[in-house]
């Protein structure tokens, strides 16, 4: 089998002194509510081998899950709006300069958290510390994907949240299908381990090495899956 890289990627990287083959799955879009193990069936095993790593996007088993926040649910405040226009926009995804994620973190954390996060972060600008807002308000804020229809006009009225457990996805699909699989937040800017399978041993700093260029891509790649396998030589 040709392994296939995503444009600007590379198929190969080396990680603690070994090689690896990272192959770029491209799926069907994905719409809410599939079942994530009969995915991987579909596309992961006809070129799976047994000792391949899964990375999965963490997006495709939000959208599985239903994990999704409507637009016409939430009602944008004031402070949202208003702490959104201080927000640092990146290329990483949708960030808290949108009114809408704001919303989002004030309706998961409490209008005071978000607002002392704001403050610390503005804080940690002036002394070149980046991503303090993040810190403080966790995961399920920083995860958030969508609202935005820049790639993909579906994703401009809804937000996706982070999988729920999801160590406990990838042991299900490892039950159903038998291939190792974790599910990673990967941007171009930074990689996090949402969960992993019982069975991997690698650390999740060795994890986040083997995809720490974001293979499956930032745009329209339609590639959620990245099948890793180390080239025994």
């Amino acid at each position: 089998m040709e392994f296939y890289a995503n444009e600007g990627k590379n198929v190969v990287i080396e990680v603690d002194g070994k090689k690896y083959a990272r192959h770029a799955i491209h799926t069907h879009f994905v719409q809410i509510g599939e079942n994530y193990c009969d995915l991987v069936e579909r596309y992961v095993k006809p070129v799976w081998q047994p000792g391949d790593l899964l990375s999965s996007s963490e997006k495709i088993i939000g959208l599985c899950q239903k994990r999704v926040v409507y637009k016409k649910d939430m009602k944008v405040g004031f402070l949202a709006r208003f702490l959104s226009r201080f927000a640092t926009h990146t290329d990483a995804g949708v960030g808290v300069d949108s009114p809408y994620k704001m919303q989002f973190a004030i309706n998961q954390c409490g209008a005071l958290k978000v607002l002392w996060a704001a403050i610390c972060a503005g804080v940690g600008k002036l002394f070149g510390k980046h991503g303090v807002f993040y810190e403080m308000v966790g995961q399920e804020v920083s995860g958030l994907d969508g609202f935005y229809d820049h790639e993909f006009k579906e994703y401009g009225e809804f937000g996706i949240r982070i999988p729920e457990n999801a160590s406990g996805v990838c042991d299900e699909i490892e039950a159903a299908t038998g291939v190792q699989a974790m599910i990673v937040d990967a941007n171009d800017l930074n990689v996090e381990i949402l969960g992993k399978a019982s069975s991997i041993t690698l650390p999740d700093e060795t994890l986040k090495a083997l995809i720490r260029d974001n293979p499956a891509g930032q745009s329209r790649e339609l590639t959620p899956f990245i099948l890793i396998r180390e080239i025994k030589e």
